[in-house]
């Protein structure tokens, strides 16, 4: 027989305070990434926050393009998926500090760093995806709205940590002329 352990009841205020509570952590989230981006790789922690908030644009975008409602487990999905995203940056910058300490060039450093963490950040997004994807087919309700949230942020952290962080080293490489990577306090 079925006995009920716990029942719990939310009403309209708390259900929209623990929203405004998990809209709150997802800014102090998103803040503090940057500052400790930025104080541990210099300009190229920039390089990540302007990645980062491409991606929160992007999955903010796909989420509303297809009109879903943002809940508390998709809104921790988001969380988790900025917390995420902000690692193949960490990947690929220490694959271009290891190439600058090896002597090459800013550009080779940058072609070898990114080449070389392609397929580690491939690897890590794609089982995060195929996880969240079993997740949608196979939860119900919430557990749903926590896989798309993750299965998205995925993607788009995919295209802004192997493209746009690429595409703004090659600008300020061909375009600006920069010769260094602010990439650290120890490299210069």
């Amino acid at each position: 027989s079925l006995s009920v352990v716990s029942q719990q009841s939310i009403g309209a205020s708390l259900g929209e305070d623990a929203i405004s509570q998990g809209q709150n952590a997802i800014i102090v989230g998103i803040l503090s990434i940057f500052v400790f981006m930025f104080i541990y790789y210099k300009w190229a922690g920039i390089n990540a926050t302007i990645a980062q908030i491409l991606n929160v644009y992007l999955m903010l975008s796909v989420l509303t393009a297809f009109k879903l409602t943002l809940t508390l487990p998709s809104i921790a999905g988001f969380v988790l998926t900025t917390g995420m995203a902000v690692d193949a940056n960490v990947i690929i910058f220490e694959r271009i500090k290891e190439e600058m300490k090896a002597g090459k060039s800013r550009a080779a450093a940058i072609h070898a760093g990114f080449d070389k963490a392609f397929w580690a950040v491939m690897d890590s997004n794609i089982t995060t995806i195929i996880a969240a994807l079993f997740l949608a087919q196979l939860g119900t309700g919430p557990i749903q709205g926590f896989a798309v949230s993750l299965a998205i942020g995925n993607m788009t952290s995919l295209f802004t940590s192997l493209f746009v962080s690429r595409l703004i080293f090659d600008f300020e490489t061909d375009v600006l002329k920069l010769k260094t990577v602010s990439i650290s306090w120890r490299i210069r």
